[in-house]
């Protein structure tokens, strides 16, 4: 199966272009997470997955131009592979959440064969003067990593990992330093601390760029560039692989519009190795 024919990616695909309300944001957001599985979920147990009523389900499907859910689940069967239903028996649970992420995974590979939306996000992130990253609660990791490099190469960045009254005076900090982008992870469950600080980083004039697990997730309406990346569920607690490595490649974008990164790179491995900083 080619990365551009993976289930997550047709069914983004098939959500495109149509207006969904917020509770039918959320069913869809709970198809792309399990999107393996639900050609072979009944409208109930969709319901129970996505935490809505039957009836929203069924809503759902005549807005994407199906007569009813039975219409867009048989349609989700005849696009689906049907080799994925018989190959998920076949692992244990482990071994399970390994494949779903390593699907998320070919699911970003597809996304990024129209490299400009992160590149777009790497211009916007290497042009402003202070750069504020934000990632609270789940997603406190993967700001905290991009930190951590972004600083190798960025001047002035400043990581915002821990909620409280101070984010909005941190904000406004940045503002005054030059900033005009942020750069957020948000991952489920979305703190709606997250929410708050984005709308007021926008009514600051800030850019905000989001790496969110789904293009549906709560924080779409408050980012001006969102690039989605899925997160793994079939462990008691979400796995990020694809966030991360999102990160990660932008991070590669912004070096590509940030002049002096390689230099800064070389400089700070010079003095790593004048202090004796790494034992390889």
């Amino acid at each position: 199966m080619s990365v551009t024919d993976s289930p997550a990616a047709r069914l983004q695909a098939l959500f495109e272009g149509h207006r969904l309300t917020p509770t039918q944001r959320r069913i869809a957001h709970s198809m792309v997470r399990r999107a393996a599985d639900v050609p072979f979920l009944s409208s109930v147990e969709l319901a129970e997955l996505a935490g809505v009523s039957q009836p929203s389900v069924t809503r759902f499907a005549v807005a994407l131009g199906f007569d009813g859910y039975p219409a867009l689940r048989r349609h989700l069967r005849e696009v689906a592979p049907v080799e994925a239903a018989a190959d998920a028996g076949s692992s244990n649970e482990y071994q399970q959440a390994v494949e779903a992420e390593i699907e998320n995974l070919r699911h970003l590979a597809a996304a990024l064969a129209d490299p400009r939306p992160v590149q777009r996000a790497g211009r916007l992130l290497a042009a402003s003067r202070a750069l504020p990253v934000l990632g609270l609660r789940a997603a406190a990791a993967q700001a905290h990593g991009f930190a951590y490099f972004a600083a190798k190469v960025h001047p002035d960045v400043r990581l915002l990992n821990e909620g409280g009254t101070m984010l909005h005076d941190r904000i406004d900090s940045a503002v005054r330093a030059g900033a005009t982008a942020l750069l957020c992870f948000a991952l489920p469950r979305h703190p709606r601390e997250v929410v708050d600080t984005l709308d007021y980083a926008r009514q600051a004039g800030l850019t905000v760029v989001t790496v969110a697990d789904s293009a549906f997730a709560p924080v779409a309406k408050v980012s001006d560039l969102l690039l989605p990346a899925a997160v793994g569920t079939g462990l008691a607690f979400d796995t990020a692989c694809s966030p991360m490595l999102l990160g990660r490649v932008l991070l590669e974008a912004m070096c590509d519009d940030l002049p002096e990164a390689q230099s800064r790179l070389e400089e700070f491995d010079v003095k790593a190795a004048a202090r004796g900083l790494f034992v390889d």
